[in-house]
């Protein structure tokens, strides 16, 4: 009974989990470059090192957990915008983003040009190009002033001549992505690698990769299994206080 309680509770916070990341997805639907989030779980086995030949006992004994989440990382739908400093990815590439702490990758291109003349993010920070030394994050791309034109490779030209280079970087097979809010996501270094063969599109943008449907049908049945759970914790509560309340009075 005890067993049977603790698996309701570990599904039910496993649940809870996996409701905030997909709620997470449903809320970012719009938003640019956003790559969906997919709840990882687990069987954890509650045997304490001894086996459990009894179907019964191995089932209620058996917590599902949630291990973590996964990065979807298919491409969403490149949507022209008219906007010069609007960039997407056709490839696996993401563009360098250095904040004032730390070097993140993003898929969201919503570039502007500062007072300073830099080349940065919606959000201001700074978006990093190909110069500097090959083990280094690359330099800031300060842009004169001018009609900007950037080529497939990154090139960015101003009035006709050369400007800088988009930093453009793909990742290991295997990596992990940690998503650092913002359409910001963080690797290990030793995961970087040039993206020959990604593709920048000038005055376009990536969507989400996020599929509303889908998105909106995983969360109503992960509403619905925390539901039931919450119920069979109930029952097994009211059952262990029947137990309580006229059985172990009687031993």
């Amino acid at each position: 009974m005890g067993s049977g309680y603790y698996a309701a509770c570990a599904g039910l916070r496993a649940q809870s989990q996996a409701l905030e990341l997909i709620a997470s997805n449903v809320a970012n639907i719009s938003t640019n470059g956003f790559r969906e989030q997919q709840p990882m779980f687990r069987s954890l086995l509650a045997s304490a090192g001894h086996p459990l030949a009894d179907p019964l006992n191995h089932a209620i004994n058996n917590f599902g957990v949630l291990e973590g989440s996964r990065t979807e990382l298919s491409t969403g739908t490149l949507e022209r915008t008219g906007n010069s400093l609007d960039l997407a990815i056709e490839g696996k590439g993401f563009f360098v983003i250095k904040t004032r702490e730390q070097t993140f990758y993003t898929r969201n291109g919503n570039f502007r040009v500062s007072a300073t003349g830099q080349l940065t993010t919606a959000a201001g920070d700074l978006v990093i190009g190909e110069q500097g030394l090959p083990k280094e994050p690359g330099l800031p791309i300060s842009l004169p002033s001018g009609d900007i034109s950037i080529s497939p490779d990154g090139t960015i030209s101003v009035g006709g001549a050369v400007a800088g280079k988009l930093r453009i970087v793909e990742f290991v097979p295997g990596t992990v992505l940690a998503a650092e809010g913002n359409s910001y996501y963080s690797v290990p270094t030793a995961a970087l690698r040039p993206g020959p063969s990604s593709n920048v599109r000038q005055a376009m943008l990536e969507s989400s990769n996020v599929n509303s449907v889908k998105a909106v049908v995983d969360m109503i049945v992960a509403q619905r299994h925390a539901e039931m759970l919450e119920r069979a914790m109930g029952v097994f509560e009211s059952n262990l206080d029947h137990i309580a309340a006229n059985d172990l009075p009687k031993v």
